[in-house]
């Protein structure tokens, strides 16, 4: 493997919107982003990924973007823009922005000019099709109902796999995709690290338009069907990469789903099309084609299960980026463990397990203090239109108002949108004024504020971690070691060794609440680093007690 300079980098997810406001007007912004660069290079960050801040009328939170080139004047300007990616680099920090590139928003120009003139050059940087009275194809969209919406003033119907105001670009026109490298490259050469590639594998689509057997009531089929049909994306994604980032030397990160395991090695080997890409098998697992109210709960074995996999598919190719949570879920403490461990000392455990994985670590703002899911007491409290859409879904399957106001709150994105809670004061100090999302309850308990003072915090474990993963007496191993299952067949203990030609170190998680004995496999070890203060050792048995979601990393001697 080629070595790169975001290796051994650990990143970290700004949601804009919800980080630090310095205005007053209960939404953060740019400018509170650079007052808090002091506070993530402490954390140790070194990779900056922010969710989009470019202009956008927010139909999906600012993934609907109107203007590529102009920074929305909620979040400040295009001078705090170059200001915060200076300030950035003072410190050692990339900053990543959201490449959002499969759709625009229906207020962009290029869409207005489609509707102006469907038959002009415009309307062929979007799928149009006569209205005929019947759809082109029967898919869903994300978010609930048909793909397909009536162009405004016009007979034509244009295609949208997301919200009706997110019109899907049509990548088969070149024209369409120049303007996309152009705008890439212009962000470049401002001096950003690289981008976050969002719903990437949706720019493919398979044509022509056509129907899958329904699987609803609704008699419309997952837009799933048609993504394990679409092939050729590879081209699109080389000439991007090469017109592009290979030029800068950028980092990228790919949010794929329905990859195939053979493809792998195009999207993040020696020359993938990205640098690295999530791992979303443990995000994917509790996921059930009805929706929300279907979804299962994922285990500790299914956990374990997941990241194995994902870690042997990927050891001999290239770097996942592994992720306990995002922007687009429920918070990670809330969804992995189990009531009984949703604490501090489990906290550090899940922790202790996704920084130590082969791979690009990222850690979503709030997972540092082990931020949770919030309360919602009434759909009317819930913002997304995801939850929305789930929550009409989860109605019209049977369930009472009350039980599917349940169901979708477990794996609402609101979740994870709630404010940063730096403080135990008034709106958690993200705002002097009305947060635009209410703060979570219990930010008098779990703030940034508290925890620095903490030595025992969790925030001062994530900082232990990445402190561990930058050493340079462990670095060889904990980045571009091997990830070797260990004990797998033991119920609740998530076991791996990470070797290099240097050493073994040996990480183990009890992921219950009840102790359980670990046998080791060598004699003689030091502890890295544990979320507990001692070791509980029978030399004789050479096996370790793990106590209560307890997490050990052993360096062998």
């Amino acid at each position: 493997m080629k070595r790169k300079w975001w290796h051994d980098k650990v990143a970290y997810q700004i949601y804009p919107k919800s980080f630090y406001d310095t205005n007053a007007d209960g939404i953060g912004d740019l400018r509170g982003i650079i007052e808090k660069l002091d506070y993530l290079a402490d954390l140790g960050i070194e990779i900056l990924w922010l969710s989009p801040v470019y202009l956008s009328p927010f139909a999906d939170q600012g993934y609907d973007i109107a203007d590529y080139y102009q920074i929305d004047p909620r979040f400040g300007t295009m001078e705090d823009m170059d200001e915060l990616i200076a300030e950035a680099k003072k410190r050692g920090i990339s900053i990543l922005m959201d490449l959002v590139v499969n759709h625009c928003s229906d207020e962009h120009i290029w869409f207005q000019k489609a509707i102006a003139d469907p038959d002009g050059p415009y309307g062929k940087y979007f799928y149009l099709e006569k209205d005929d009275g019947q759809l082109p194809c029967n898919w869903r969209s994300y978010f609930g109902g048909p793909c397909w919406d009536r162009l405004p003033g016009t007979d034509r119907l244009y295609l949208h796999v997301f919200h009706k105001k997110q019109p899907d670009l049509n990548w088969e026109n070149p024209e369409v995709r120049n303007e996309i490298y152009k705008n890439i490259n212009w962000w470049l050469e401002k001096g950003l690290g690289g981008f976050r590639i969002d719903a990437i594998i949706n720019i493919k689509k398979a044509l022509p338009f056509h129907d899958y057997p329904a699987d609803r009531a609704d008699g419309l089929s997952s837009i799933d069907n048609m993504l394990e049909e679409a092939s050729g994306i590879g081209v699109f994604l080389q000439e991007m990469r090469q017109q592009t980032f290979e030029k800068y030397d950028a980092f990228t990160v790919g949010e794929v789903f329905h990859s195939k395991a053979e493809e792998l090695s195009s999207f993040i080997g020696e020359d993938g099309f990205f640098s690295t890409m999530f791992d979303f098998r443990p995000v994917c697992f509790s996921s059930s084609a009805n929706g929300f109210y279907d979804y299962r709960p994922i285990t500790p074995e299914d956990y374990k299960q997941c990241i194995f996999t994902s870690q042997a598919e990927a050891q001999e190719i290239g770097f996942y980026a592994n992720v306990i949570e995002n922007h687009d879920g429920p918070r990670g403490a809330s969804h992995y463990l189990p009531a009984d461990g949703c604490h501090d000392t489990g906290k550090k455990m899940l922790a202790t397990i996704s920084l130590m994985l082969r791979g690009i670590p990222f850690i979503y703002q709030g997972q540092e203090l082990g931020m949770e899911n919030t309360v919602f007491s009434s759909i009317e409290d819930i913002d997304d239109i995801n939850t929305l859409a789930e929550y009409e879904t989860a109605k019209k399957a049977g369930l009472s108002d009350q039980e599917a106001l349940s169901a979708v709150s477990k794996y609402s994105r609101d979740n994870a949108r709630t404010p940063m809670q730096w403080t135990n004061g008034a709106q958690a100090g993200f705002t002097q004024g009305t947060p635009w999302l209410p703060v979570n309850p219990n930010y008098t308990a779990i703030n940034a504020a508290s925890q620095l003072a903490d030595e025992n915090s969790v925030l001062s474990y994530y900082k232990k971690l990445i402190a561990l993963r930058r050493d340079s007496r462990y670095k060889e191993t904990l980045v571009y070691g091997k990830t070797v299952p260990f004990l797998a067949g033991q119920k609740n203990l998530t076991a791996f060794l990470r070797q290099s030609d240097q050493q073994n170190i040996l990480v183990l998680a009890n992921y219950q609440s009840a102790p359980q004995e670990a046998a080791l496999p060598f004699k003689r070890f030091r502890t890295l680093l544990s979320n507990y203060p001692d070791t509980v050792f029978d030399p004789k048995k050479e096996c370790l007690t793990l106590r209560s979601y307890e997490a050990k990393i052993l360096l062998e001697l």
